[in-house]
């Protein structure tokens, strides 16, 4: 059995959680490749399974003709299909949803994809997130539907013991959009380090996906904030090297904050909990299948400052309350995420369809 992952750019979730799954699928004898249109900063992540890199027809097509996929899966990009129809596929189609951003975004997304669906989709996918699988179930209630935690090897990536920062360290990770919600970030680390003096700030970006006139703002704002001294910017970190920067932020006594407005299944969040570094986060929709309230991280009203305040003070002042929670996150990670599940769930999903 072969199949072919489809998205824009590798970068982000998206560029994680293919180089996850093509490992993970093996485990049930499926030969997965992938194909990006565009470069993007995850070509610098090692990985052992093909890759193509290619908006040309004419090379989509001898990447098709050469492998005979059994069933594409494109993430987001319902307008694709007709295209991949036309240089010659002739398997089955299913169309993943990792997330839009904003509910709205979502909503337009896929009403605009509807007839693309309903022309090709022979199934449709997403990781128990509950506004898309609503849309799901709104828009499409005739197609195939599977519901599914994305899968994470957290042997692989996983905690190390390292020399730990002097000062307790507050992370963050993600674009500089709107939707990630970097001003949060910056208003939640301005109001906690009259609570903590020592306290340091590390944004983890990819700064070629930006826009200007947000990073002017951004920089604004951390002027304004007087925020410099204590924040570090790291900008398109291999994503190899992130268990040494969530492992010290663990042991700091710090935790990684989480802002988003609307989340998919993201996965910088079950990186850290791997990592025994304590998540404190909005409840973005599609977390909820992570983080667990005082269990595996703890939740915060989304534009509330005040509240992250509190619950960021419980997270790093309660040391058995912060232990539990490290070692719980551990847990929910290894047994939820598992990609033996992952590999038997997709299995399921291509036999259901036919394959």
């Amino acid at each position: 059995m072969k199949v072919l992952f489809v998205y824009y750019v590798p970068s982000g979730g998206v560029e994680t959680l293919n180089r996850q799954r093509c490992r993970a699928l093996r485990l049930a004898g499926i030969e997965a490749h992938c194909l990006y249109y565009n470069w993007g900063s995850g070509m610098q992540n090692a990985a052992d399974f093909p890759i193509y890199v290619t908006r040309n027809d004419i090379e989509i097509k001898h990447i098709l003709d050469s492998n005979n996929f059994d069933v594409i899966v494109v993430t987001t990009d319902h307008a694709s299909f007709p295209r991949f129809r036309m240089l010659g596929f002739k398997g089955k189609f299913v169309l993943e949803i990792q997330g839009y951003g904003p509910k709205s975004v979502a909503h337009a997304q896929l009403s605009q994809a509807v007839p693309y669906v309903n022309e090709y989709a022979d199934a449709l996918l997403n990781p128990n997130t509950p506004h898309i699988a609503a849309l799901f179930q709104e828009l499409y209630p005739h197609k195939p539907q599977f519901h599914f935690n994305n899968c994470f090897d957290s042997q692989r990536f996983t905690y190390h013991s390292y020399p730990r920062p002097s000062s307790p360290v507050m992370a963050w990770l993600g674009r500089i959009e709107d939707n990630k919600n970097w001003r949060e970030f910056l208003h939640v680390g301005h109001a906690l380090k009259e609570h903590v003096p020592d306290l340091q700030m590390w944004m983890f970006e990819d700064s070629e996906l930006s826009q200007p006139a947000e990073r002017e703002q951004f920089l604004l704002l951390i002027d304004e904030l007087g925020l410099s001294d204590r924040l570090t910017l790291r900008s398109n970190v291999p994503n190899a090297e992130m268990p040494y920067y969530y492992s010290i932020i663990g042991d700091s006594g710090g935790f990684l904050c989480c802002t988003s407005k609307v989340e998919g299944a993201p996965y910088a969040v079950l990186e850290a909990m791997s990592c025994r570094c304590p998540v404190l986060t909005t409840d973005s929709d599609g977390v909820s299948t992570s983080v667990h309230h005082n269990y595996s991280g703890k939740f915060y009203v989304l534009g509330n400052i005040d509240h992250a305040v509190t619950e960021a003070l419980e997270l790093m002042k309660e040391p058995v309350l912060r232990e539990q929670i490290r070692d719980q996150a551990m847990r929910h990670v290894e047994q939820h995420f598992n990609p033996h599940i992952y590999a038997m769930n997709f299995a399921g999903l291509l036999q259901s369809i036919g394959l």
